[in-house]
């Protein structure tokens, strides 16, 4: 690839997505009982799942600013163009952090050519933009036909979820305590998107089964052009829920494909275990 593709751990495509499609990784950091991990590399989901159901409650960091660095630094000498696409400034520093040390970095190499790209996405959301700029970048796409299509979906990803419980959310500040309502007893879902960057609750939903088929109402209220793109789905350790959602939109949507992965580590520690997301676009690129 002519133009290197970079991407954190918070786009929640498996590691080995990177390691098959030549894309860089800075992984978000992950702390529990004292210990900090990197994301995809030396923590799997499952511990922060398993973690969070024994009481303990996980913290999340950015992206190493070192990290950055080294990768910035070694493109600058190599004269390597390159586009780093980010998870949403609004849900973490790691963006402002990667522009800032940019800019260190063209102090020294002024022709340093990286564009850096605030998705205002997160998750697989986040993932399917990172997934086209790789697919543009394989076909040797110029850098600038690369950007605009990052902007077009980044600006027209969906993203509608549920999580079991909205204090995971509350205490890591993703949405208000205001909006954090209990629902666990009497089996309410509260169905959220993301609102330029933001996490924003949009309706409670009583029951699973009616959580499921609302979503899907929402996404053909929403969503166009299904049998022409890929739907994406993350879970947090709820494959079977995940499984049952694919089928919905495969029957009723008659979707290109849907490709599901696992909520990482990062993003899982802020929304608990048992969230399913969904991510479409609601216009085609023309």
């Amino acid at each position: 690839m002519s133009v290197k593709i970079m991407a954190d751990s918070a786009c929640d495509l498996p590691l080995n997505f990177y390691e098959e499609n030549g894309a860089t990784l800075f992984p978000l950091k992950v702390q529990i009982d004292g210990t900090e991990y990197e994301d995809l590399r030396t923590i799997q989901p499952k511990q922060v799942y398993d973690a969070i159901r024994a009481g303990n409650l996980p913290k999340t960091s950015q992206a190493s600013p070192a990290g950055f660095k080294d990768v910035f630094t070694d493109m600058a000498e190599n004269n390597q163009d390159g586009i780093y696409i980010a998870f949403s400034s609004e849900l973490s520093g790691t963006y402002q952090t990667a522009v800032m040390i940019a800019e260190q970095v063209k102090e020294d190499y002024p022709d340093f050519n990286l564009t850096i790209i605030d998705t205002k996405c997160a998750s697989l959301g986040y993932g399917l933009v990172v997934k086209e700029a790789v697919r543009l970048a394989k076909e040797n796409r110029s850098k600038e036909e690369i950007v605009e299509a990052v902007h077009f979906h980044s600006q027209h990803m969906e993203h509608l979820f549920s999580v079991d419980d909205l204090d995971h959310l509350a205490k890591g500040g993703r949405v208000s305590k205001a909006s954090a309502f209990v629902g666990g007893l009497l089996n309410i879902k509260p169905l959220l998107n993301v609102e330029d960057g933001k996490l924003v609750p949009i309706e409670k939903i009583r029951g699973k089964k009616k959580l499921l088929r609302r979503i899907v109402e929402v996404m053909k209220e929403r969503g166009e052009g299904f049998e022409q793109q890929v739907v994406g789905i993350s879970h947090a350790d709820d494959l079977d829920t995940a499984t049952e959602m694919k089928n919905m939109i495969l029957e009723e949507l008659k979707a290109k494909d849907v490709y599901i992965t696992s909520i990482g580590a990062a993003v899982g520690s802020h929304t608990g275990p048992g969230t399913i997301a969904i991510f479409f676009l609601n216009k085609l690129p023309s």
